[in-house]
């Protein structure tokens, strides 16, 4: 069987994706990886585009993005482009798991060093 008889899924066909994303190609200014965090804000709302119902109700706790694209059987890029819309509404929060932290959230060091002193002692 050739490529053109073989069957495609509804999410694999160029029509369809260039539909979904408005012509966009990427998710302009969004640091998503594939394991960020995604995590519902609000209520699907009636009139959403379905793709963006579908995220709301499966980001009810938190999604990796990776997952996401794995439910919807679209390509990672069309789900990244679908949670910037998402995220520009204020719908869904996205959550950086390997972010770093900002040196005022570190622990302090002279208490750090008390923690050592202790497991020493032990």
């Amino acid at each position: 069987m050739t490529r053109e008889q073989t069957p495609r899924a509804a999410g694999d066909t160029p029509e369809r994706l260039y539909t979904i994303t408005g012509g966009r190609s990427t998710a302009e200014d969004r640091e998503l990886d594939l394991v960020t965090l995604i995590v519902s804000e609000s209520e699907a709302q009636p009139g959403r585009q379905s793709e963006h119902l579908r995220i709301l109700w499966l980001c009810r706790s938190p999604t990796a993005v990776v997952e996401v694209a794995a439910e919807l059987d679209l390509p990672v890029s069309v789900v990244k482009i679908l949670l910037a819309d998402l995220l520009d509404a204020g719908e869904v929060t996205a959550r950086h798991p390997t972010a770093p932290r900002a040196a005022d959230q570190l622990p302090d060091p002279a208490f750090l060093e008390k923690v050592l002193v202790g497991l020493r002692n032990l």
